[in-house]
């Protein structure tokens, strides 16, 4: 059973509460991290984190029990379910961290302060603290000033943040793309010497960074980044040189997916593999582990592209060969697609144009009910097997272009001659 979405005012309404009861505990409380930054540059939160000087057994204590779970403990975490509509919250206790053994997790963690939490978070403008009650906001590591200056910058030294986990050099791209900041130099320098690191990260959190990047705004610029740091070479080896320039291949399809008005991953990376075959982009998606629905999109787009995607004569062409693309649930794709590679000279933009105009035809007329049936052709004494199914094909052709439009004419036309 899906959760249903959280209502904005009330999931902040009840993030605020929770301050308010630890606080009233006794316990020093904040808000954390990314729902600061988020409300000091003037976003509306997704969520919201809570940083507390209280032990995971005493928020559970504040709470109690039925409205916590646990799952965190161990890292300092629980989270606390709020009323319905509200959704809720995950409160982790002030911690410094033990080594990194893994490239992702801690070997241990100790309870501490809020200025020594502050300084194991990943960057500057994420490591900041506030106080929903009174507005104040508690900044240990410069973080206001980069936000002021449009700064990413890692928290001290940042080799050491990107060797606790190597997943960190990816979010610093996606953050500096989507908040059209500047990513610092030590931080760059430090990403473009640690890129191959990035590959011990599991598939599945760098497929939802690179879901992160493509499906928001910043997404031509985040895709720029990453080839110039080397991470797209790590991470879309297929797609992208290791190190060197930006090849104008790679910006002129970075260029399509930032046109794109409906920015998926399964789309972006259809973009990218555009020149490639279908084998290479089938290898790509199954690297990533995505899923079975998405890799069937990319190869999909894919074959479309191939098929279609240059042509400028998609109307002059008979209604058989295109309404395959256009009664597919996938279509809207790829009108966008069409639409974003003519854009930048890759595709005919009246060809994409009419592509469009048609999925704003009647479903009735796009897809319309088959003239004939296996059934009909079995009654008729075709015989069972192949046949059926090119009869079949030949009658659906025949329908689709206009050239039959009754069951009885489709039947004269795919019968054999006696």
């Amino acid at each position: 059973m899906n959760t249903p979405p959280a209502d904005s005012e009330a999931s902040r309404e009840f993030a605020a509460a929770v301050v308010a009861k630890l606080r009233a505990a006794g316990h020093e409380t904040y808000w954390a991290g990314g729902c600061v930054r988020d409300e000091l540059l003037g976003r509306n939160p997704a969520d919201y984190d809570v940083a507390t000087a209280a032990p995971p057994d005493a928020v559970r204590d504040v709470f109690g029990r039925r409205r916590t779970l646990a799952i965190g403990a161990a890292f300092g975490v629980i989270t606390v379910l709020g009323p319905k509509g509200s959704g809720q919250v995950e409160v982790a206790t002030f911690r410094a961290d033990a080594e990194y053994t893994d490239g992702r997790h801690p070997a241990g963690v100790t309870f501490c302060s809020a200025r020594e939490d502050a300084k194991r978070r990943d960057f500057t403008i994420n490591g900041l603290f506030l106080d929903p009650l009174t507005g104040e906001v508690h900044d240990f590591v410069g973080g206001r000033a980069d936000l002021a200056a449009g700064v990413v910058r890692a928290i001290g030294v940042p080799a050491q943040r990107f060797g606790e986990d190597h997943l960190r050099m990816l979010r610093a791209i996606r953050f500096t793309a989507f908040f059209d900041f500047v990513l610092d130099g030590e931080t760059r320098a430090a990403i473009e010497r640690m890129a191959h690191l990035v590959v011990t990260v599991s598939p599945e959190r760098i497929a939802a960074e690179l879901r992160a990047m493509v499906e928001r705004t910043g997404r031509e610029r985040a895709l720029l980044l990453l080839a110039e740091t080397g991470l797209a070479g790590e991470v879309l080896p297929e797609l992208a040189p290791a190190r060197g320039p930006v090849g104008e291949g790679w910006r002129s399809k970075a260029a399509v997916v930032g046109a794109l008005d409906e920015p998926v991953l399964p789309l972006a990376l259809a973009v990218l593999a555009s020149d490639l075959d279908a084998a290479t982009a089938a290898r790509i998606a199954g690297r990533l582990r995505l899923s079975n629905h998405d890799s069937r999109a990319i190869a999909w787009l894919h074959a479309a592209t191939s098929e279609i995607g240059q042509a400028n004569d998609l109307h002059r062409r008979p209604w058989s060969v295109i309404q395959p693309w256009v009664a597919d649930p996938r279509a809207p794709l790829l009108a966008d697609l069409l639409r974003a590679r003519a854009a930048y000279g890759l595709g005919d933009a009246a060809a994409a144009a009419w592509f469009t105009a048609q999925l704003a035809r009647p479903r009735a007329e796009i897809d319309p009910l088959p003239l004939l049936t296996g059934a009909d052709l079995l009654a008729a004494g075709v015989p069972a097997g192949r046949s059926i199914g090119e009869a079949l094909a030949k009658a659906r052709q025949l329908q689709l272009d206009g050239a039959v439009t009754t069951g009885e004419q489709a039947l004269a036309a795919v019968m054999p001659a006696r």
